[in-house]
């Protein structure tokens, strides 16, 4: 097992030997998949959840007990956008270290972007990633890439890389700019039932800027982003999704102009999903502050307009998922010039405490929404089990203390990268224990 600073655990897993026999009870179980909401306990057993009944059920000697006395009881997580830099990248992070920051955070699951070095755009790439995950704490679930090294003129092997596992298809990172490409993608798409992730951004109007075009850009005298580019992209790709019938989803959501296009689509019953990140909905531009390359991040940080339609999307449900972006960086490539700083912060281990923080408490989003934007939609998006505490299913748990308060230090995260938008900052609400197939994979021991 690793320990760090703060007394969070996780502890390694061996798929040789049988898992654990866990009671988890008195605490509050939200699983609207089953219409839950109330106190009741967890009996599980062989990886399975065998009971979730309001009486304390019978246990044998070598039952381990949990009391999650004060504590939410929910479905495992799912962070379906993460980069976990392996293959190449691996001084930034490692399957195994961003599968430790995941389970820390509360996820079980997990989906990994495809652009990595080399790119995951072949059956043989996908599998690798599968079988390096074998002995991890979570569940990941691989993003194949759109084009042939995410340049943007030749399909990948989709079939064949759906075959191997891969859940869905995506160039994060880059848009693909022909938009005949895009179209023979989503036809592709349709036969295997997998959604298209798009990162919408036309270049030709991001290029060389660095943080969102307005007052402070302007102040600053760094190149901004404007949103128009961001808003450009969705619009063809909605457009071409309702054209061919396929299933898109938009990444990364971060302006008002976006959601307002998506809530459109979604009323003409266009086939879109999307997903927003926590920093667009608790931070905007201005905290860039003196340079902060911390801050910086692709889509960049908006105006508070922007934040407050972001916060209106999740409200209503026009973005479905909330997701982290976790883009792992070493320092030298953050502690540089804001104009040559790498885009992307990580994201994973303080995830449900930016929701817990500026959500929840709010009053803008209740537990069960946040169950849904966390577990169930995404899972459902991308095939996948889960999103339920089920008598049957896998015991995939996470256990939240809602009134933890502590100040994110980066120093005490599992991640290999230090890279956090929210350094300093004090949040509410962490996970306290996280049950990965029937075996306890992190717990939070103070």
């Amino acid at each position: 097992m690793l320990k760090k600073k703060n007394g969070a655990v996780v502890y390694k897993i061996d798929l040789c030997s049988k898992p654990d026999d866990i009671l988890v009870k008195n605490g509050r179980v939200i699983d609207p998949q089953n219409n839950i909401d109330e106190i009741r306990h967890i009996l599980v057993s062989d990886g399975k959840i065998k009971a979730v009944s309001k009486t304390v059920p019978d246990t044998a000697p070598q039952t381990k007990i949990i009391d999650a006395k004060d504590k939410w009881i929910v479905p495992g997580l799912m962070d379906m956008h993460v980069h976990l830099r392996e293959p190449g990248r691996e001084d930034k992070e490692t399957i195994a270290t961003g599968t430790n920051a995941a389970v820390a955070g509360g996820f079980t699951s997990v989906a990994c972007m495809p652009n990595t070095n080399p790119v995951l755009d072949e059956e043989s790439k996908i599998r690798y990633v599968i079988q390096r995950a074998e002995n991890c704490p979570c569940r990941i679930y691989p993003i194949g890439a759109i084009t042939k090294g995410l340049d943007g003129e030749e399909l990948a092997p989709m079939g064949e890389m759906v075959k191997a596992g891969a859940k869905a298809v995506s160039d994060d990172g880059k848009s693909v700019s022909h938009s005949n490409v895009m179209r023979n993608a989503l036809n592709y798409s349709k036969s295997f039932n997998i959604p298209v992730i798009c990162h919408c951004e036309d270049s030709d109007l991001s290029r060389d800027g660095h943080i969102n075009e307005g007052i402070y850009s302007t102040r600053m005298g760094i190149r901004g982003i404007p949103s128009i580019a961001e808003e450009i992209t969705i619009s063809r790709d909605i457009l071409l999704a309702e054209y061919t019938g396929a299933r898109i989803h938009i990444a990364h959501v971060s302006t008002a102009g976006s959601v307002r296009l998506i809530r459109e689509a979604k009323k003409r019953g266009v086939k879109v999903t999307a997903e927003t990140c926590p920093h667009y909905f608790s931070l905007i531009d201005e905290d860039v502050g003196l340079y902060d390359t911390n801050k910086k991040m692709n889509p960049p940080l908006r105006n508070r307009k922007d934040r407050e339609a972001i916060i209106e999307g999740l409200v209503d449900g026009t973005i479905d998922v909330i997701a982290s972006d976790h883009a792992p960086h070493v320092p030298e490539e953050k502690d540089v010039e804001l104009d040559a700083a790498a885009f992307g912060v990580i994201g994973l281990e303080t995830s449900l405490a930016v929701v817990i923080t500026y959500l929840v408490d709010q009053k803008h989003l209740s537990l069960v929404d946040i169950v849904n934007k966390m577990s169930i939609i995404p899972c459902k998006i991308l095939g996948v089990p889960g999103g339920n505490l089920s008598e049957g299913s896998s015991a995939d748990i996470t256990i939240i203390d809602p009134d933890s308060v502590w100040t994110v230090n980066p120093e005490n995260f599992f991640s290999k990268s230090r890279n956090t938008a929210f350094d300093k900052m004090e949040l509410k609400g962490s996970a306290f224990c996280t049950i990965f197939e029937g075996r306890i994979v992190f717990r939070r021991e103070i």
